[in-house]
């Protein structure tokens, strides 16, 4: 080949060259490391991460015990149920569904609790008796005294068996700025009257008394004054005759009629006596009715429940 040709290929192979080595040039020489940097900060998170903690196998000897795990946001895997009702109480039978049922609170369905095996236990003192080593045996076991302290007790230390008591302390400032708001809209119709509960049921006449279940709510946590004699019944409740409610002196009256035709037939024969057309209460129209539940079930639910009826009752 002369040098004449062979000056323009040689030309032409450098240009081929030179063009290659610049699209070498501009690809990235590495993988860029910014990618990198996600991965290794996402790792870093999922290691330092606590794993979730699982919800307790809990099962509920007793159905305000029940009724304080559901305020908290917790359902047992299974429960006792009300005695009279022989099911769970009407107020949170819906949140129940997916609930064992462990027999009624007094006779508690053993076999039922054995199959269910629960990690954890809630025992009420009073109705689980000596033998609670029958209870032990079959998983952990939290006696609570239903009788010492108040439901807002019982709570707190729920929420600190299932670390809930930031939820504990929250629920019981809310239903106390409730009952404060209550307090006033009730003062507002009564002024500051004096006041009792009474129960018919197919066979008495009950007036509740100062403890557990519904004297708390009425006088300590709605601060409402005792009618005459009212402070001095000391026990859930006392049997009266019709002939005494004029002693009491109420300005007004809170009742509860047990559902059964007997009690129902019982109250409509009470309210034709002229006994209790006389009284005060009555008189003046301030004659309050209330259902048996929730404002019987002493427990943070069930009060909070009751609170809810009483505010829409008296805005009226």
């Amino acid at each position: 080949m002369t040098k004449k040709r062979l000056v323009p290929w040689m030309m032409i192979l450098a240009l081929f060259i030179l063009s290659a080595c610049g699209q070498t040039t501009n690809k990235p020489s590495a993988e860029p490391l910014t990618p990198a940097a996600p991965a290794a900060a996402s790792a870093s998170i999922a290691g330092s991460s606590k794993p979730v903690e699982k919800e307790p196998r809990i099962a509920s000897m007793s159905i305000h015990l029940t009724n304080d795990l559901l305020a908290l946001g917790i359902t047992p895997v299974g429960s006792v149920m009300g005695g009279d009702l022989k099911a769970f109480l009407p107020h949170v039978a819906d949140r129940l569904q997916n609930t064992a049922k462990l027999g009624v609170a007094a006779e508690p369905d053993m076999e039922a609790l054995l199959a269910l095996k629960p990690d954890i236990i809630y025992l009420d003192q009073q109705l689980a008796g000596k033998d609670i080593s029958k209870y032990e045996k079959l998983a952990k076991t939290e006696v609570f005294n239903l009788d010492e302290g108040t439901w807002r007790d019982h709570l707190n230390k729920i929420g600190k068996l299932v670390n809930r008591e930031q939820q504990a302390e929250t629920y019981i400032k809310e239903y106390e700025a409730q009952a404060a708001k209550v307090k006033g809209l009730i003062n507002g119709k009564i002024g500051d009257g004096k006041v009792m509960a009474i129960r018919v049921t197919a066979k008495e006449l009950r007036v509740m008394g100062m403890k557990r279940p519904l004297g708390p709510i009425l006088f300590a946590d709605l601060g409402l004054k005792p009618a005459n004699g009212v402070e001095k019944i000391d026990k859930a409740y006392e049997v009266i005759s019709q002939e005494v409610l004029p002693d009491f002196d109420a300005d007004a009256i809170f009742v509860i009629v047990n559902k059964d035709d007997s009690a129902q037939k019982l109250f409509q024969q009470l309210e034709s006596n002229p006994i209790w057309k006389g009284l005060k209460a009555v008189k003046a129209n301030h004659v309050y009715p209330i259902a048996d539940q929730p404002w019987l079930d002493y427990s943070a639910i069930g009060n909070k429940m009751a609170l809810d009826a009483a505010e829409k009752m008296f805005t009226k």
